[in-house]
C-alpha cells in the first residue's frame, strides 16, 4: 500500500474535483477499510478495481455525512500552497469547478472513463453498477460538463 498511496491520492483528488483535504480523508478511510477487509482484498480478482470501488464508496459515504452539509467552502484557503498544478490555469480551475457540480457517482464515472481511460466494464465494476448505468451516468456527466464549460466545448475540446 505504501507504493500505491500516491496513485490512490491522485485518484481521490480527481474524484473530489481537486479538494486535496477531502482526498486525503478518502485515502485514509479507504486504507482503513482495506485493512479491515484484507482477506477479501487478497481474494479479489482485480485488486485495483477493488481499491477504486472502496474509494468511490468512501466518497459517497463522506458526502452523506450530516456535518459536511454545514461546512462552508472558501474560495481561498490560507494553508494550501499550490492547490492548482502548474500550467492548469483558468481551464484547470473551470474543469475542477464543473466536476464539483456533478453528483459523486456521476463524477466517478466521468473520472474513471476519461481521466483513467477505463472501459465501460471496468468502470461498472469499480462503481458496482451495470454497464448501462455507467453509459448513462457518463453521458449525463459530459452533458453537464459541456453546459458548465461552454467556452471549452465550442473550441472542440471535450472535458
Amino acid at each position: 500500500m505504501v507504493s500505491r498511496r500516491p496513485r490512490l491520492l491522485h485518484t481521490a483528488t480527481l474524484l473530489t474535483a481537486g479538494d486535496t483535504h477531502l482526498a486525503e480523508d478518502l485515502v485514509q478511510a479507504a486504507l482503513t477499510k482495506l485493512y479491515v477487509a484484507w482477506p477479501a482484498f487478497q481474494r479479489a480478482d482485480n485488486p485495483d478495481g477493488y481499491v477504486r470501488r472502496v474509494l468511490v464508496n468512501a466518497l459517497i459515504d463522506e458526502k452523506r455525512r450530516v456535518w459536511r452539509h454545514r461546512e462552508r467552502s472558501m474560495a481561498v484557503l490560507p494553508d494550501v500552497a499550490g492547490a492548482v498544478p502548474a500550467g492548469a490555469g483558468v481551464a484547470g480551475e473551470a474543469v475542477k469547478q464543473a466536476l464539483r457540480e456533478l453528483p459523486p457517482r456521476m463524477r466517478a464515472a466521468v473520472v474513471f472513463r476519461y481521466f483513467y481511460d477505463l472501459d465501460v466494464a471496468a468502470t461498472a465494476d469499480a462503481l458496482s453498477c451495470s454497464e448501462g448505468n455507467v453509459k448513462s451516468q457518463t453521458a449525463r456527466g459530459l452533458e453537464r460538463l459541456r453546459a458548465a464549460l461552454p467556452t471549452f466545448s465550442s473550441q472542440g475540446a471535450t472535458p
